[in-house]
């Protein structure tokens, strides 16, 4: 899943949410010197991919994009799935998208410090131009797909993704909607597992 999504599987749990933000940019064990509670979100990040990567609804989403994009596939999905919970976000929480992401940007800030610095230096352009919010609209996800194409130098050819969104926009709906309901009790059971564990 992408950004929103391990925000949103985070609980609120501010400390969980930070880990579970920057843990792609964690390699392997080298995250002991951070606060506990941040390492077990890094942990639950890891399990939400482990679940999504084996699913057979994400593969189905998969396999519809893997002849033109090869393994750049999951991260499309990633990308689009992060759109339709933007999309639809008032069937997932009370509090609206905006205030949602501006809690979030306001987190990032309070712990900057303690942020990697691939995700320091990310932060002022995700914050001004507003990503997270901005995965509600296709023309927000457009541009995420062409800054993965421009990083991937042009290899990838994400950019052209947009146009099979369009195309199988009501599949991909459906196969996200169907996943995201296992995801997130998949997710509130592991967080439940690992805060728990560690209070232990």
């Amino acid at each position: 899943m992408n950004f929103l999504a391990h925000i949103y599987l985070s609980f609120e749990d501010d400390e969980i949410t930070i880990g579970n933000f920057i843990a792609d940019s964690i390699r392997g064990n080298k995250f002991k010197h951070l606060p506990e509670r941040v390492q077990t979100g890094i942990m639950l990040h890891r399990q939400i991919d482990t679940f999504t990567d084996a699913h057979p609804t994400v593969r189905q989403s998969t396999k519809r994009l893997h002849e033109n994009y090869g393994h750049y596939s999951g991260i499309i999905v990633d990308i689009f799935y992060d759109h339709y919970l933007a999309k639809n976000w008032k069937t997932y929480s009370d509090t609206p998208l905006d205030v949602f992401v501006d809690n979030f940007y306001d987190l990032l800030e309070d712990n900057y410090e303690i942020l990697p610095i691939g995700v320091q230096r990310m932060m002022p352009y995700m914050i001004s131009d507003n990503w997270i919010f901005n995965y509600s609209k296709m023309d927000g996800i457009a541009r995420v797909l062409n800054g993965m194409n421009r990083r991937t130098k042009n290899k990838s050819k994400m950019n052209f993704a947009i146009l099979d969104l369009e195309k199988h926009y009501n599949a991909f709906e459906k196969e996200f909607t169907s996943f995201f309901e296992d995801l997130t009790a998949f997710s509130k059971q592991k967080y439940i597992t690992l805060t728990e564990t560690k209070k232990d």
